[in-house]
């Protein structure tokens, strides 16, 4: 028995070592966490440009409106319409209830025009809505394309919005190293000049291109207060 534990003890210590699995490394660059060029449906003259470039907008807020003049007027029309409407309708309900002077036919006349002038202030009053350009999120202008004075067509490019409160890494690593990697996966990103900040996976590919043989990954990582500009080469590490 002694002996047998001697042979087993020493095939252990003869075994080759098993090696564990290389930490994945892989280059790439910083994105902002969002992007967007944003325009608006209508078509006018741009009338009043709330921020300029470099300035910090929150959600909701207008950056720029187009010349909503008419529209307006056409709001102050349909609203005078609808409040008499509204009382045409009132004065018709109370006659019905009170003196069943007043037929179905006439009551369901005056309901329906009162419901077709609420729904026209309504449209009415949207679109002086649309005539202006909302930060859909909290952000930085980084460039504005057209200034007040100028015509834009619908769906023009205006203004180019981004959050660079977080930021994202994008890179290309080989499938089989891809394989290793898992959401929310910790990392350490070593930005161009040295500084190393941690961040985590947060998308790795489902595929891998047939061409590279490299999948898409990205990790996502904290900006606080806006020290690191996106655009910047990267290398990421994770164990």
């Amino acid at each position: 028995m002694c002996k047998f534990i001697q042979i087993l003890t020493l095939a252990v210590c003869l075994a080759p070592a098993v090696r564990s699995a290389e930490p994945v490394e892989v280059g790439g660059i910083t994105e902002p966490f969002m992007d967007v060029t944003l325009g608006l449906a209508d078509a006018g003259i741009i009338r009043e440009q709330m921020f300029k470039e470099g300035d910090a907008v929150k959600q909701g807020e207008v950056i720029l409106e187009l010349d909503k003049r008419l529209a307006a007027l056409e709001v102050t029309r349909r609203k005078a319409v609808m409040e008499q409407n509204k009382m045409v309708y009132d004065s018709t309900l109370t006659l019905m209830q009170s003196t069943k002077s007043v037929s179905k036919e006439e009551m369901a006349k005056a309901e329906a025009e009162y419901h077709v002038a609420v729904a026209e202030y309504n449209i009415a009053s949207q679109q002086v809505t649309d005539r202006q350009l909302m930060a859909p999120f909290s952000g930085v202008i980084s460039e504005i394309l057209l200034k007040p004075g100028a015509a834009s067509a619908p769906y023009q490019p205006l203004v180019r919005l981004v959050d660079t409160s977080r930021c994202y890494f994008v890179g290309h690593v080989e499938g089989k190293a891809a394989a290793r990697l898992q959401l929310d996966q910790p990392v350490k990103i070593t930005l161009d000049g040295g500084q190393v900040v941690a961040g985590k996976i947060s998308f790795i590919s489902p595929t891998v291109d047939a061409a590279s043989g490299l999948a898409r990954v990205k990790a996502v990582f904290e900006n606080t207060g806006g020290k690191i500009r996106p655009g910047l080469a990267a290398r990421m590490a994770a164990e």
